[in-house]
């Protein structure tokens, strides 16, 4: 190799779980043996599945087990990361451009940075849709990362700890937790927020008891919760739900938020000491003016069947933040995509390098899996045509779930490091509380 030449660089931006795994398996297989330099981008440092947010905003696990550190993790898989948020594009040129980055007190931790490449992968994620519905934005706590849900988990915890020194008095309202949005996220949510209640009664704080002063409401637009999933499933989660107390109102589109009530478009109130929003999903706003390539009326990029943008083959997007066609309709927004496509880029930019021809991507639907806390599961699991689909629920179901997480674990660590890292989970449950207290 020349002064004039380098080894093919790959940049991709995004650490979600596509992102992090296509990576680790490219710096893994090329970055290993100098065949291409690898480069993650990401404006946070550490990585957290996103599928356990929920847990996350209702304190019941440990952060500090889940958590991987893109920099030991890119030192440990033969790739490199930068720490930034992207902000523009120059296709001509090749570059990204991102914009510095600050700590909490405003100093400045990383200046403006351009990272050249040969082969850019969007893998951006998404963000939490409110639909321009009025006060949303400013009542409404979104879970679309994991300080959204930090910052949830503290006010549940101070609204808790008010709750316990200043009683409900006569004529006053419960203590309420409104998560608008009856899909997977809310319905996990509302699941783990009442399992959280129930320890946080045993820990003394017996005036959030979800049998009495905690009222946990799920509100849907749509006729049913789990929209987009089968009925069975839906009707099972919604058996389960109501078994809790947990109210649910469906058919019921929210017009407003305000800071003490959501405001349905039936004239119906509920008041609420917390809301969060969890219906609806858009990619960042800026794709919709990212060097000029196309995107949808959900800001995400359009690209062909090998995951290439439509009017750029050196630029690729996967996950959330990409539309892809399957079929007549599009790849769904779900971890499972974003896991198959890392796969999938993974050999298919290898190929390219190599100067091979690339096969299109094909979406296999495993099916669907929600988990209701400590209480149960369901799930519907795909087989072929003329199978149909294997409805799963209980212990059954909650073992595959937390399979799921395990198969990540195992992409992104290894065998060993992710029998550590379950076994530090079980012994954290031995000396910590159930659930994070502060």
């Amino acid at each position: 190799m020349n002064e004039d030449e380098h080894a093919h660089r790959i940049v991709i931006v995004g650490g979600g779980a596509g992102g992090l795994e296509l990576a680790t398996r490219l710096g893994n297989s090329l970055g290993r043996r100098g065949k291409a330099e690898i480069t993650l981008v990401d404006a946070a440092r550490t990585h957290i599945w996103k599928p356990l947010l929920h847990q996350l905003a209702a304190g019941s696990f440990d952060t500090h087990a889940e958590e991987i550190e893109y920099l030991a993790q890119a030192r440990w898989n033969h790739f490199r990361f930068r720490l930034g948020r992207l902000e523009s594009i120059d296709r001509q040129a090749r570059l990204i451009h991102l914009s510095p980055s600050y700590d909490a007190h405003g100093a400045e931790i990383t200046p403006p940075q351009q990272i050249p490449y040969d082969t850019l992968v969007i893998a951006i994620g998404s963000q939490t849709n409110d639909f321009g519905t009025r006060g949303a934005a400013q009542n409404a706590i979104k879970l679309d990362n994991p300080e959204s849900a930090r910052r949830f988990n503290d006010r549940l915890i101070n609204a808790c700890l008010r709750a316990q020194t200043v009683p409900v008095g006569a004529g006053q309202g419960r203590l309420t937790v409104t998560i608008v949005g009856a899909g997977a996220t809310g319905v996990e949510l509302a699941a783990e927020l009442h399992a959280t209640a129930k320890v946080l009664t045993s820990y003394g704080l017996e005036h959030v008891s979800p049998e009495s002063e905690l009222k946990i409401v799920l509100v849907e637009a749509a006729p049913r919760i789990l929209a987009q999933l089968p009925e069975r499933l839906s009707e099972a989660a919604s058996r389960e739900l109501r078994a809790l107390g947990i109210e649910i109102h469906s058919n019921e589109r929210v017009v407003e938020v305000t800071a003490d009530a959501v405001h349905m478009q039936s004239g119906k109130v509920i008041p609420s000491t917390l809301t969060v929003w969890a219906a609806g999903i858009k990619a960042p706003d800026f794709l919709k003016e990212f060097g000029g390539l196309e995107v949808n009326r959900l800001n995400q990029l359009l690209v062909g069947p090998t995951l290439q943008t439509t009017l750029d083959p050196a630029i690729f997007a996967m996950g959330d933040c990409a539309s892809c066609p399957q079929g007549d309709s599009t790849v769904p927004p779900r971890a499972q995509a974003a896991h198959q496509q890392a796969n999938y880029l993974t050999r298919t930019i290898m190929r390219i390098i190599a100067g091979k021809t690339v096969k299109p991507f094909k979406f296999q639907d495993y099916g669907s899996l929600v988990s209701l806390a400590s209480y149960s599961s369901v799930g519907s699991l795909m087989g072929s045509l003329s199978r149909g689909s294997l409805f799963v629920e209980g212990q059954v179901a909650k073992f595959m779930y937390w399979s799921l997480h395990k198969k990540h674990q195992l992409a992104l660590s290894g065998v060993a490091r992710t029998v550590l890292i379950t076994a530090s989970e079980w012994l954290d449950r031995v000396h910590r509380p159930r659930i994070k207290l502060h």
